[in-house]
């Protein structure tokens, strides 16, 4: 699993992931997202990469979302393949990790967040 974040004005930061994310996986996203998660206000995970979500994997993003969501923050999903969009959407998760399909559509749904 490899992670890449890259940061905008402070508030809000995106996040690549790359690999799988099983129980290693899992162990390599823990630390960075439960900092980010303490530090900015949104934040948009890029799945387009991930090939594979174990249930661990499922847990640390449903930890990140609600870390975020507590700080009336929010996690975006952006572009998750079939396969882990199917296991989101089997575990019932699609309200506390939002899917997008762009970009755009990320960005809009962090928007959405009242600021203040």
């Amino acid at each position: 699993m490899e992670i890449v974040t890259s940061e905008d004005d402070g508030t809000t930061a995106r996040v690549a992931l790359t690999g799988r994310l099983d129980i290693v996986g899992a162990e390599i996203i823990a630390s960075p997202l439960a900092a980010l998660a303490g530090a900015k206000q949104g934040l948009i995970i890029d799945m387009s990469g991930v090939t594979f979500i174990a249930s661990v994997g499922i847990r640390h993003l449903v930890l990140t979302a609600k870390a975020l969501s507590q700080r009336n923050g929010r996690l975006v999903l952006l572009n998750p393949s079939e396969m882990v969009t199917s296991a989101l959407t089997t575990s019932c998760l699609a309200k506390v990790l939002p899917i997008a399909r762009s970009d755009s559509e990320a960005v809009a749904a962090l928007d959405a967040l009242p600021h203040g």
